[in-house]
């Protein structure tokens, strides 16, 4: 199990406009900001996102990227899915393993274990909300950041 720096920031963006406070959309330079990242590679989790349906965008002064849905609404589960694919691969599992040939497929007794692995991480993630995450992990920093960003537009 190994996710990317691209499931880490998004985390990160949805997170942040999960905070509690957010009543705007956020613009991909903002969030970025915050995030501590590049507006290219923000912009292109973003777009990932709203494949899924988890963010949408809107144009214009009251423009900008916001939830789709509820924070409580959006699991860990789902962000990892949607930005990797799987929270945990096993090659045991036949659209993983694809042309790779395992010599002891019939015989493994590690696959259990990995199922295992996977559905308890899946079990674990799909508990975990968006609210949980921008209330818990989040909470002073991005106070602070939007108290500045208040402070800024007036």
């Amino acid at each position: 199990m190994r996710y990317t720096t691209k499931t880490e920031y998004g985390v990160i963006c949805l997170a942040y406009m999960a905070m509690p406070g957010r009543t705007v959309g956020s613009t991909a330079k903002e969030i970025a900001e915050y995030g501590g990242f590049s507006v290219p590679f923000t912009e292109k989790i973003l777009q990932k996102l709203r494949k899924t349906g988890m963010v949408s965008s809107q144009q214009g002064n009251r423009g900008g990227w916001t939830l789709a849905r509820a924070p409580r609404e959006i699991s860990l589960k789902e962000i990892v899915e949607a930005l990797e694919g799987s929270t945990f691969e096993t090659f045991c599992d036949s659209k993983r393993r694809g042309s790779m040939e395992c010599r002891h497929f019939s015989v493994c007794k590690l696959k259990p274990i990995w199922y295992r692995t996977k559905d308890t991480l899946d079990d674990l993630y799909e508990k975990i909300t968006l609210d949980q995450i921008a209330r818990d992990l989040m909470g002073s920093k991005s106070s602070r950041f939007l108290e500045r960003k208040k402070k800024e537009r007036s």
